[in-house]
């Protein structure tokens, strides 16, 4: 299936980005579909490294998400996680380092005009301030450079009153669930975002 090309900013100088990778293929019922690991970033004061990103074709809605991505051909989630952390923010976190997964869930959402599905595995993971220099965008993708606004730390109780999304939703408690793991994976089920 050929990928699905994206209209590229105009700070990249414009011309088409591809926005879905190998890792997306059709499932049964024609809809995108990838397996992705995700990780809840925190440091040492318990905030919460996130992203803030939004949809080429519906550039004035954003939303915040955590760090993470498709598993790539041969990958695990626990290895995914590791890649997703360094490309995404720069930061190295070894496969000691994945608390998890905590939760596990599904999310079936629309991007480019597509709708997609996205089964995710969410670990935790801990980096202290003194070990995490400036965040690098140097391993974003183009789509990503296009779709992603700025990543932030975010203190539980800002997170929980912040007026744009936020997914999962009610993440400030589900990292507040998680602070100290109890070993149980949680599924949160099917969302619709």
């Amino acid at each position: 299936m050929p990928a699905t090309p994206v209209a590229r900013s105009s700070a990249d100088g414009g011309g088409p980005v591809h926005a879905f990778g190998p890792e997306w293929q059709p499932g049964e019922d024609g809809v995108l579909f990838r397996r992705a690991a995700r990780v809840i970033l925190l440091d040492e004061d318990d905030r919460v490294l996130l992203v803030r990103g939004h949809d080429a074709d519906q550039p004035e809605r954003s939303w915040w998400f955590t760090v993470g991505g498709g598993l790539d051909a041969g990958e695990d989630s626990r290895q995914a996680a590791v890649r997703e952390v360094r490309e995404e923010t720069g930061i190295v976190i070894g496969l000691d380092a994945l608390v998890g997964p905590v939760y596990t869930r599904s999310a079936e959402f629309d991007f480019v005009s597509r709708t997609c599905r996205q089964d995710e595995e969410l670990f935790v993971a801990r980096v202290r301030r003194d070990e995490v220099a400036d965040l690098s965008r140097d391993g974003w993708t183009s789509v990503e450079h296009d779709v992603i606004d700025e990543m932030a730390w975010w203190d539980l109780d800002a997170l929980a009153a912040v007026e744009i999304e936020v997914f999962p939703a009610g993440l400030a408690d589900l990292v507040r669930d998680v602070l100290v793991w109890d070993g149980q994976v949680r599924h949160l089920g099917l969302a619709r975002e």
